[in-house]
C-alpha cells in the first residue's frame, strides 16, 4: 500500500473511494496546515519548473495559484487582498515585464 503523507486536495479522498480504494487522512491543526501548505507549495513549484509544455507550466501554475488562495486565507486575508498589495508594489517599483536583469551596483 502506497503511503502519501502529504496535503491533497480536499476532494482527493472521494475520488479515491469512487476507483473502489479506501485511504486514511486526517485534518490537520492550523500549524501542521500552514507547514504542510509550504511543503505542497514547494511541490507544486519544482513541477512548475520542470514543466516540459507551456500547457502543463499553465496547469502548475493553476495550482500555484490554489495554494497562494490557501495561504492567503490561513493568514486572514483574501486573494484579493494580497492582490492589492501586489498592485501597490508593482505601481511603486514596477512588475517584471521589462525583463530587467541587474549585473552590479557601484558604491
Amino acid at each position: 500500500m502506497p503511503v502519501y503523507n502529504k496535503l491533497v486536495r480536499d476532494r482527493i479522498p472521494e475520488i479515491i473511494q469512487h476507483s473502489g480504494k479506501n485511504c486514511t487522512t486526517e485534518i490537520l491543526d492550523d500549524k501542521k496546515y500552514i507547514t504542510e501548505l509550504k511543503k505542497k507549495l514547494l511541490e507544486e513549484m519544482d513541477e512548475y519548473q520542470n514543466a516540459p509544455s507551456d500547457e502543463e507550466a499553465l496547469e502548475e501554475l493553476a495550482d500555484l495559484l490554489e495554494l497562494m488562495h490557501a495561504l492567503a486565507k490561513i493568514h486572514g486575508a483574501s486573494i484579493d487582498e494580497v492582490e492589492k498589495i501586489r498592485a501597490s508594489k508593482a505601481e511603486k517599483r514596477g512588475g517584471f515585464d521589462e525583463k530587467i536583469f541587474l549585473i552590479e551596483v557601484e558604491d
